[in-house]
């Protein structure tokens, strides 16, 4: 199965982008920048669910129109930084159900280590779609979807608002059936597995923990 990979692309997208890069950007201002990012990129990654045709009655006729067929999402932030997406995606689709997952990255190791999971009970009968601003190592994202998978879901989708070419990399080799969609795609990481030139930590900058 060829990788999909969705770098958005959008002007509105990547207006905001630049505003979550200043380093001079507060923790309120970033925190309402990284939902509004998230909505707007919410929108494109729910392009393909599938709709039915109904009809409603308008103050002037009878319209013929659609709604979502029933399809039934949840959304999977991944602790902690992936908070800062949920309300955002929520807005957007109001009837979805929400699941978590905790994951640390050991700064020794750099590797991704599970401390919390709690999915909606029906996760096989939901499409899921990961929440995470960063995509850096890829380990998060890995075991997450790792996880998520026990649960069968329908299908899966990772959103994130920054990739580095190693976290794409690494999500592709380990789920080739997970779409990824990302604000931008950075040039690489640093020695201490930080995107570059990237925004620094989302965590603490969402929850001004820095």
């Amino acid at each position: 199965m060829e990788h999909q990979v969705f770098e958005m692309t959008h002007p509105l997208i990547q207006h905001k982008l630049t505003l979550l890069r200043d380093k001079n950007t507060g923790s309120k201002e970033f925190r309402s920048l990284i939902g509004e990012v998230a909505m707007l990129m919410c929108y494109d990654a729910t392009r393909d669910l599938p709709l039915v045709e109904t009809q409603v009655e308008t103050p002037v006729s009878v319209a013929t129109t659609k709604v979502l067929s029933g399809r039934k999402l949840a959304f999977v932030p991944i602790l902690r930084a992936g908070l800062g997406m949920v309300d955002a995606v929520l807005e957007m689709v109001p009837a979805a159900k929400v699941g978590h997952i905790g994951l640390y990255r050991d700064h020794e190791t750099l590797q991704p280590v599970e401390y919390y999971s709690k999915l909606p009970q029906d996760t096989s009968e939901r499409d899921v779609i990961v929440l995470d601003p960063m995509l850096a190592t890829g380990g998060s994202a890995v075991d997450a979807i790792t996880i998520i998978k026990r649960s069968h879901p329908k299908s899966i989708k990772f959103m994130c608002i920054i990739a580095a070419p190693e976290g794409v990399e690494a999500l592709v080799k380990a789920h080739p059936d997970v779409p990824i969609y990302c604000a931008h795609i950075d040039e690489c990481l640093n020695e201490q597995g930080y995107i570059v030139p990237g925004l620094g930590d989302a965590g603490d900058r969402i929850f001004g923990t820095q």
